[in-house]
């Protein structure tokens, strides 16, 4: 072989074997798994280095549990429990101020429908208590004392409550803003394609490797099956529904979804999914939209920038927004 064709055939081995190396390492994955805020979290990550890549999840886990630390009904040292202690007002941490002030405008913005005072109804429905049931009226009416838009209020960090037994839980909102931490972790971190699932609460971090992920929305009457598929990048997914965590008395469905306005859970939706810019905003309002149902969920969810939206009302008839058109795929 001459001179000039072994240079050519040189070049050519080289260039194939820097391609086959690149596209290995594209190929590279980590995919772990931990229990945090009572539900699992799996963080799936992309990259050429995945060395590098368990390093920056094993951060954005920790991320998380430092979340919970934080906002936990739970722990006795978390923000909340202190603020649902509080006789007057109560200094959290900027985490949790964060928290609280989108919770207030969703809660002003739904007309009550989102309250992140409810932590007295949320207990005595004790929806994951091995034998549930349905609290008396009068506990009920007990809890509700002082719910409402005005219920909290926050300035700088100090929080203060309109009444002195109101208990905060930020469930509705808390893990949607620790799925964001752990994308913000994850895209600090060198990260250009991953996802952040924490039971449903759903960030997406780019896309998967120059595709589109594709979401399963899950079907509320049909155990296994999926309602539609929503390709899906860059962007937060969450799905609330009435299917989660119920129980049943006399053929009525009882679930975890609480409206504030009357204490009981409730009755104009099966499933929720919002799409939004961030989990702790398509957090907090697929429980707003649950609650409000399919009119007035829509509408909010319209005017809010960035927002897009799917509801099953309680017949299981499928209503969207304008901008999720053309973008879901039916089976």
């Amino acid at each position: 072989m001459n001179r000039p064709i072994l240079v050519i055939v040189l070049m050519v081995l080289l260039i194939a074997g820097a391609w086959w190396r690149l596209s290995g390492q594209e190929e590279g994955q980590v995919r772990r798994s931990q229990i945090i805020m009572g539900t699992l979290v799996e963080i799936t990550a992309f990259g050429p280095d995945t060395g590098k890549l368990d390093e920056v999840v094993s951060r954005a886990f920790s991320e998380m549990s430092r979340i919970e630390d934080l906002m936990s009904p739970h722990i006795e040292t978390s923000d909340v429990t202190l603020l649902s202690k509080a006789v007057d007002q109560q200094k959290v941490s900027e985490e949790t101020a964060e928290v609280i002030r989108l919770g207030l405008e969703i809660a002003q913005r739904s007309e009550g429908a989102f309250d992140l005072s409810m932590g007295r109804l949320i207990d005595i429905w004790d929806i994951l208590n091995e034998n549930p049931q349905v609290p008396e009226e009068a506990r009920i009416r007990q809890a509700m004392d002082g719910l409402g838009p005005g219920g909290l209020s926050l300035e700088g960090r100090m929080v203060s409550k309109s009444n002195v037994d109101l208990q905060v839980d930020l469930g509705s909102i808390a893990k949607g803003y620790a799925v964001d931490r752990a994308w913000q972790l994850l895209k600090d971190g060198g990260v250009q394609n991953a996802s952040v699932n924490a039971g449903g609460d759903l960030r997406l971090l780019g896309d998967r490797k120059g595709r589109p992920w594709r979401i399963g929305l899950v079907h509320p009457r049909k155990a296994g099956e999926v309602l539609a598929v929503l390709p899906s990048a860059d962007e937060a997914v969450v799905t609330s529904g009435d299917y989660e965590r119920y129980f049943e008395v006399d053929g009525q469905r009882y679930h975890h979804l609480i409206d504030p306005r009357t204490g009981y859970p409730a009755n104009l939706c099966q499933a929720v999914t919002v799409v939004a810019p961030t989990a702790d905003l398509a957090d907090g309002l697929a429980t707003a939209v649950f609650i409000l149902g399919p009119e007035k969920g829509l509408k909010l969810m319209e005017e809010w920038d960035g927002v897009e939206g799917l509801i099953v009302d309680p017949d299981g008839k499928v209503l969207q927004t304008s901008g999720l058109n053309g973008r879901l795929e039916w089976p």
